[in-house]
């Protein structure tokens, strides 16, 4: 098949993922066929955007044990996942870089930009003394995944952590490299990109999405434990996917089966403030990770997530925000068993 016959989104992935794992996480996800039947030789920001979901959702349900057999069940079900959003946390130190990386969400919004994301709405999540922010897709923003970014704010905590997070979070390195960004900066200026620069590019973006920094120390770890479970969480896992969210008819429903079935359930439905965002979740996979000095400890890993959303009466669409409340209560599920915050 030549270059231009090719559909890119098929090509992208299994440029990634080669042809086997490609076909079955393409086969497991709904996508506009707009999106898909997009042929080459170039490659539009929407389709890259969503190649690199795609590949990104593959990478957490190799993570998620829980997930993937969710979606495995899923399919044997004759059905197939919308996948709504993924979640992802940054560090914001209180000045400068963290390490390399730019600062807080700026190593992410340098990859979003460019790719046809702009923010939607920000979020504050005081009690995690964090902030939300949602980015959401120009181009297709009901079918291209959303992202919610957040970052933890270091200043707001005591001189301690912020000690122990310029130990931990100051060896970040830079993973873009010179080509990705060529390509990045060509999406910026809407210059044509072709399929050969997008499958080389795209590998190197998805590495933006894992953990740049070196591996903590057991003191440090329990330190920022102490103070934030999300902050401990970044120290393990940096910034992979925290988790993927599956937009379903009726997720009350859903959780209620899944309850019954002895799936690992969130205990309590969330409810936005206007009704019409409803989220659960499964509770964090855990996952055996290397300290510095060779020790391995058991720590939370990333998770799954459920969302029905409904029709915004006012624009006609589906209602896309988040929910600050929702979010708060999400966050816990990378936290210790039995710490569900209220």
């Amino acid at each position: 098949m030549t270059v231009e016959n090719q559909k890119v989104i098929s090509a992208l992935v299994a440029g990634i993922l080669g042809a086997e794992a490609a076909h079955a996480a393409l086969d497991a996800l709904e996508i506009d066929p707009a999106l898909m039947n997009e042929r080459g030789p170039h490659v539009s920001r929407a389709a890259f955007a969503m190649a690199m979901n795609v590949a990104l959702f593959h990478g957490l349900l190799e993570r998620v044990p829980s997930g993937a057999a969710y979606v495995a069940d899923r399919l044997a079900r004759g059905g197939k996942v919308v996948f709504d959003h993924g979640a992802l946390r940054t560090v914001r130190m209180p000045e400068g870089p963290t390490g390399e990386l730019p600062p807080g969400e700026e190593a992410f919004t340098r990859i979003f930009a460019p790719l046809g994301y702009h923010m939607a709405a920000v979020y504050p999540l005081d009690r995690l003394r964090m902030t939300g922010r949602a980015y959401r897709h120009a181009d297709f923003p009901e079918a291209i995944p959303q992202f919610f970014l957040s970052e933890l704010h270091v200043d707001r905590f005591d001189p301690e952590f912020a000690e122990a997070a310029a130990r931990v979070f100051g060896t970040s390195r830079d993973p873009l490299t010179a080509e990705a960004r060529v390509v990045l900066g060509k999406y910026a200026d809407n210059a044509p990109v072709s399929l050969a620069e997008a499958t080389e590019a795209l590998p190197v973006i998805v590495a933006a999405f894992d953990r740049q920094h070196a591996p903590v120390s057991i003191e440090d770890y329990e330190l920022l434990l102490s103070r934030s479970h999300e902050a401990a969480w970044i120290a393990t896992e940096g910034n992979a996917f925290n988790h993927a969210t599956d937009r379903v008819a009726d997720v009350a429903a859903l959780a209620e089966r899944l309850k019954a079935e002895d799936w690992p359930m969130k205990d309590r439905l969330e409810i936005s403030r206007s009704g019409r965002v409803r989220q659960t979740a499964f509770r964090a996979d855990t996952v055996e990770r290397l300290f510095a000095g060779k020790e391995l400890r058991q720590v939370p890993g990333s998770f799954y997530e459920f969302i029905s959303r409904d029709i915004d009466p006012e624009t006609g669409g589906l209602d896309l925000a988040f929910d600050t409340g929702n979010a708060t209560g999400i966050f816990a599920m990378t936290s210790a068993p039995g710490e569900e915050r209220a």
